[in-house]
């Protein structure tokens, strides 16, 4: 379990089957105290939170679950509906468990006596708020910096980090990992349900960390996720064409990231930091202007009207350069991280560290030691006459910006390795296409997470946006297309291996495979070196 409680503890220790043998005495007042000091159904739930209660209310737990697989015996569970499954189907197993009280929007027609069913309007509503109370609160106790966007979340959240941290700790939730103070633990979801929302921030806040940064995805937000915390900050990133199997429109997709912003998510943030440079961050510095007077709005960007904003960019192979200027300040600067994109991360990562009340004449300097994001325009070093880079990028818009940042700094070609994944939006596939064959010269189409989609229609829908079929070849093997990729590359030409980023496994049908973009590119390139 990522939260507090294992099968270890007293509490859960206590409410296990009392065996066939007659308890000592002592036995019996020692698991009467833990009764006495555990916490109560009653103290989590208010009445307006109550649809139907069958069964007693005033009951002890020992913790909460939304997997019935990992319930404890004494836990609540939360029966979540779901887009593949219904939680409702999973409640008898729960009790089997262990369970002793079952959170659902549905109440059975016969409850087990013994066990208390809460019935509530939403569950997903009732699991944030349960959660935020069971973990008293940690939110109140952090500064929160909510990041959400289509693209840059990761670096944005990162280089926040970076410059917050110091003489105060910093714990960080992201897809990357889950640094929560004193250790950190491998990223299963970008914004992981409520439950483990409040139960890390709890961690981090135990482990002294003074602030929490996270990425927000549209599905988080839309699951209610973070529904309750109090953010110190939200930062806008972007918005371009994804999730839209999931969210229908991209006026959809806005409004679900506005919900961040404006109250929606149940409380507005403090300071909102908005691209001024993005159509739909511009849009959203507007409605922030003219509905929430009481956030704090701090723009960034290269436009002029930006609070924090970079003039005199200059782009390099391996770094970028500008002018860095701030209400009350200017700086020279050069960002150990190449592209027009990330000059916009690091001003995003500026401003919100300026608009929480930090100087950035004193923070800035730490960017001298602040490297790269695993996955994230990741260099991979083999001694070719080459440059191979590691990306993440996997829309349209990501691969279109990637590329031509890399076009007008590499003296020879550039050649991409990408792939689209299963179950996801077939619309967007012959765009991806498209943006790779405009900027790149060479580009080797080949399985990114086929999941349970047959490959062959994913490659059917990435060949309509086919535009220079003597430029793209159709390799299965993301292996495979990767050594052809290397194979073909001439000293000074520059290789993207896109999509996958920091991932360590493939996806096919139910099966997961390792497979990491960055260990097999040095293996090929070590390879490759060694015939030579």
């Amino acid at each position: 379990m990522i939260g507090y409680l294992t099968f270890n503890s007293a509490l859960v220790h206590a409410f296990n089957p009392r065996p066939a043998v007659r308890r000592t005495r002592r036995e019996t007042i020692a698991r009467n105290r833990v009764f006495q000091t555990a916490p109560k159904l009653s103290d989590f739930f208010h009445d307006a939170d109550l649809v139907t209660v069958k069964g007693e209310i005033d009951r002890p737990i020992s913790g909460l679950a939304i997997d019935s697989r990992r319930v404890a015996p004494g836990n609540l569970f939360f029966a979540l509906p779901g887009a593949r499954a219904d939680g409702a189907t999973f409640i008898d197993e729960a009790i089997s468990r262990g369970a002793v009280a079952i959170v659902t929007q549905k109440m059975p027609v016969f409850p087990p006596a013994k066990v208390t069913f809460i019935r509530v309007a939403d569950a997903r509503v009732a699991l944030a708020r349960v959660a935020q109370r069971y973990y008293k609160f940690p939110d109140r106790d952090l500064t929160a910096i909510g990041v959400t966007g289509t693209n840059g979340k990761t670096v944005v959240t990162h280089l926040i980090k970076h410059f917050l941290n110091g003489r105060d700790r910093v714990g960080l939730l992201g897809s990357i990992h889950y640094d929560l103070g004193a250790r950190t633990v491998p990223s299963y979801r970008t914004t992981p349900e409520s439950l483990d929302v409040f139960g890390l921030m709890a961690q981090m806040r135990d482990a002294g960390c003074r602030h929490a940064v996270m990425e927000v995805s549209s599905h988080g937000l839309q699951q209610k996720r973070v529904l309750g915390v109090q953010f110190g900050a939200a930062v806008f990133t972007n918005l371009t064409r994804d999730h839209l199997d999931y969210h229908g429109t991209l006026e959809n997709y806005f409004e679900v990231k506005m919900r961040l912003f404006t109250g929606a998510n149940g409380v507005a943030p403090k300071v909102a930091v908005v691209n001024l440079d993005d159509h739909f961050g511009a849009r959203l510095a507007a409605k922030i202007t003219a509905e929430q007077r009481d956030v704090k709005l701090v723009t960034f960007g290269e436009n002029p009207r930006a609070l924090v904003r970079a003039e005199n960019v200059a782009l390099h192979f391996r770094h970028s350069s500008f002018r860095l200027v701030w209400p009350g300040g200017a700086r020279e600067l050069q960002l150990p991280l190449v592209g027009r994109f990330n000059i916009s991360n690091l001003l995003a990562a500026v401003a919100t560290a300026w608009g929480l009340g930090r100087d950035p004449e004193i923070f800035l300097p730490k960017l001298k030691t602040f490297s790269h994001v695993p996955g994230r325009m990741e260099s991979v070093d083999a001694g070719q006459p080459f440059n191979v880079l590691i990306d993440s990028a996997h829309t349209d818009d990501a691969l279109r910006n990637a590329l031509a940042m890399l076009r007008p700094i590499t003296p020879g070609k550039v050649r991409v390795v990408f792939g689209c994944s299963g179950n996801r939006d077939r619309t967007k596939r012959a765009g991806v296409v498209r943006a790779v064959q405009h900027y790149a010269d060479e580009a080797f189409a080949t399985a990114d997470n086929p999941r349970t989609e047959r490959l062959s229609q994913i490659f059917a829908d990435m060949g309509e946006g086919v535009t220079a079929p003597e430029r793209i070849a159709w390799i299965e093997s993301r292996r495979e297309a990767i050594r052809a990729a290397i194979a073909a590359c001439a000293p000074g030409d520059c290789l993207l291996i896109a999509g996958k980023g920091h991932e360590a496994v493939q996806e096919f049908a139910d099966t997961v495979f390792p497979f990491d973009d960055r260990l097999v590119a040095s293996e090929l390139l070590a390879a490759a070196r060694a015939k030579t």
